[in-house]
């Protein structure tokens, strides 16, 4: 069923990249047409210097490790680049904070608002280098799922058929950024609830659903089964086709701070379901059969997400506050993967070993998503999408592709 990334993937590594005659004409090409008025930048500096092999190795630092070349990514030379350049130019709304060569690489992007593939390949060439991924076990390939947007049917307004709230931010939950008194914990945030002088773990999934909509906290709307506001929760994002006819957008507000655990692996190790029936479908099945077990299944998983509602316009935001695109954008583990970052993904369909090789970016984290070469693929929204992310579960391999000349970032803890 899953087909293993080739052993020569991640074969000898090179220190540097030498383009082949094509790229250097589409990089020529692109310097007389969008340059002319423009001083000389970067993008010449760059092209120079690989004319002239003069391009030397970068520095190495955790997470990513050594550059390679572009030939060792497989199926770039296929890949239809153009397709990511919406994803590209999403991640540009941030990444020029980042540092001035940031900044330069996003401006030259603007001035091709849609490239086609071979412009494309020319620009990620010369303005990029590709780098392996090195996580603390040495592993060289991980898992990669696949995500979507739900669309679940609700309403403003309670009643018997919409009765499973989808919670804003309750008031007394506390969050703390440890960075502000722990510079080495950056990225790292504790949350509970002050309970007289102290601070308490936050509510439970169990504490809060027991409630039955009385949790303190508001309510953007009601749908009306809890296994798909369950999923919901586990996409962090989602669209809620109201019975009045109107169409909102949720996004991830918050979270509650427990860990996040597995539903589909804590009903295998029940007994209730095999391996192969562990997808987000069979999981529905298995609710439907099992209604009376739902809730104490549920609340294995003690995490609860609550929304914010969103611009009913845009697409789904992700942790790198963009919006996702669909096929484009991935979750990583940004303690590995800085956020914002085009990754070549190698892995294989759903259920499948048809190649799925592409430039994404890094857009998205995971309460899951822990690993160097841990993925989830973004698959777009509504029940087709749907049914490739529950499916998915592949082996993959990632290369973080970072800007010439641009500092490499310092990994999370």
């Amino acid at each position: 069923m899953n087909r293993a990334i080739p052993s020569d993937v991640l074969g000898g590594v090179k220190r540097y990249d030498v383009l082949d005659i094509h790229a250097m004409f589409d990089a020529m090409y692109l310097i007389l047409t969008a340059r002319v008025k423009k001083t000389a930048g970067a993008f010449v500096v760059g092209l120079v210097c690989l004319l002239a092999s003069c391009v030397s190795a970068p520095p190495r630092a955790p997470g990513i490790g050594q550059p390679v070349s572009w030939a060792e990514l497989p199926g770039w030379r296929d890949d239809a680049l153009a397709q990511a350049w919406p994803a590209l130019q999403n991640s540009c709304q941030k990444m020029p904070a980042r540092d001035a060569r940031w900044s330069e690489l996003c401006a030259d992007a603007a001035l091709f608002p849609a490239p086609d593939d071979g412009t494309a390949r020319a620009f990620f060439e010369n303005m990029f280098v590709p780098y392996a991924l090195q996580g603390p076990d040495g592993a060289t390939e991980g898992m990669v799922t696949g995500y979507y947007e739900p669309v679940l049917m609700a309403s403003r307004e309670r009643s018997a058929t919409f009765s499973q709230p989808v919670y804003g931010v309750p008031d007394d939950l506390l969050v703390v950024d440890l960075a502000d008194q722990y510079p080495e914990l950056r990225g790292m945030r504790l949350r509970g609830r002050v309970e007289g002088r102290r601070l308490r773990p936050y509510y439970s999934r169990g504490e809060i659903d027991t409630r039955n909509g009385a949790f303190g906290a508001p309510v953007i709307a009601w749908v009306a089964d809890p296994v798909e506001l369950f999923f919901l929760q586990i996409q962090g994002s989602g669209q809620l086709q109201l019975d009045s006819g109107e169409r909102i957008r949720v996004g991830f507000a918050e979270q509650n701070g427990h860990p996040y655990r597995s539903l589909g692996r804590h009903l295998i190790e029940r007994g209730e379901m095999t391996l192969d029936q562990a997808s987000m479908q069979g999981i529905k099945t298995w609710a439907a059969a099992h209604p009376q077990r739902l809730q104490d299944a549920l609340n294995h998983n003690a995490s609860y997400v609550f929304f914010r509602e969103l611009p009913a316009g845009d697409g789904p935001i992700g942790a790198f506050s963009v919006p996702l695109e669909a096929g484009y954008s991935i979750a990583v583990d940004a303690r590995f993967v800085p956020l914002g970052a085009p990754v070549f993904l190698a892995t294989t369909y759903p259920l499948s070993a048809q190649p799925l090789q592409r430039l994404v970016m890094a857009q998205d984290t995971g309460g899951a998503i822990r690993g160097a070469h841990r993925a989830d693929f973004f698959w777009g929204s509504g029940a087709e999408a749907g049914a490739l992310a529950g499916r998915m579960r592949q082996p993959g391999t990632q290369w973080v592709l970072w800007p010439r000349g641009a500092t490499l970032p310092r990994p999370l803890p």
